[in-house]
C-alpha cells in the first residue's frame, strides 16, 4: 500500500473518531442541559441574494420561579440586560404575562463573532396564577435583571400542616 494512502486512511479514521467523540459530547451536553430554564434559539434567515445569515440567538424561555405565602403570590423572572422601559407586564385571569424586546444596542456590521450566547429580540413568558388574587394591588419591581411581581391574595390562606399517620 502506498504510504500516502496509508497516511490518508489513518487521518480519516482519526477525524471520524474525533467527530464521533465531539458528537457524543454534544449529545451529553444537550441531555444534561435539557432541564435548564433559560433557552435560546438561533434564527437563520435567507437574504435576497440567496445567502443564509445566522442572526443573534432569540429568547425561547426565561428562567422563573413562583411561590405562595399566606398573603400573596410572588413571581420572579430573570431578564438580564433589559431596560425596564422595554418590559410589558399584564395580569389576566389565571395568568401573568411578561413581554419585551431586548435590543443589542450596537451595530453588528463588520463584526466577526467568535462566540454569541447572548439573546436579543422579542420574548413572551406566561406564568399561571391562582384565581384568588387581587390584580389591582399587584406590585412590580425590577432590580439586577430580575422582575419581581407580588400579587396579593383576596383571602389569606395560611399553610395547612398535616400529620403523618
Amino acid at each position: 500500500m502506498d504510504p500516502m494512502q496509508k497516511l490518508r486512511r489513518e487521518l480519516e479514521r482519526s477525524i471520524a473518531r474525533a467527530w464521533e467523540g465531539l458528537s457524543e459530547g454534544w449529545r451529553e451536553l444537550l441531555t444534561r442541559g435539557s432541564s435548564t430554564l433559560t433557552h435560546f434559539v438561533s434564527v437563520v434567515t435567507q437574504k435576497e441574494d440567496g445567502s443564509v445569515s445566522t442572526d443573534f440567538p432569540q429568547w425561547a424561555l426565561l428562567a422563573a420561579e413562583s411561590w405562595e405565602t399566606a398573603q400573596s403570590i410572588i413571581v420572579r423572572i430573570e431578564m438580564p440586560g433589559m431596560s425596564k422601559d422595554d418590559i410589558e407586564i399584564a395580569i389576566h385571569p389565571g395568568s401573568l404575562r411578561l413581554r419585551g424586546n431586548k435590543r443589542s444596542g450596537a451595530e453588528r456590521q463588520g463584526r466577526l463573532y467568535h462566540l454569541m450566547e447572548r439573546a436579543f429580540g422579542s420574548f413572551e413568558r406566561t406564568v399561571s396564577l391562582p384565581h384568588n388574587i387581587d390584580a389591582a394591588r399587584a406590585e412590580v419591581s425590577y432590580m439586577d435583571g430580575v422582575v419581581t411581581v407580588i400579587v396579593p391574595k383576596t383571602e389569606a390562606t395560611p399553610p395547612t400542616h398535616l400529620s403523618i399517620k
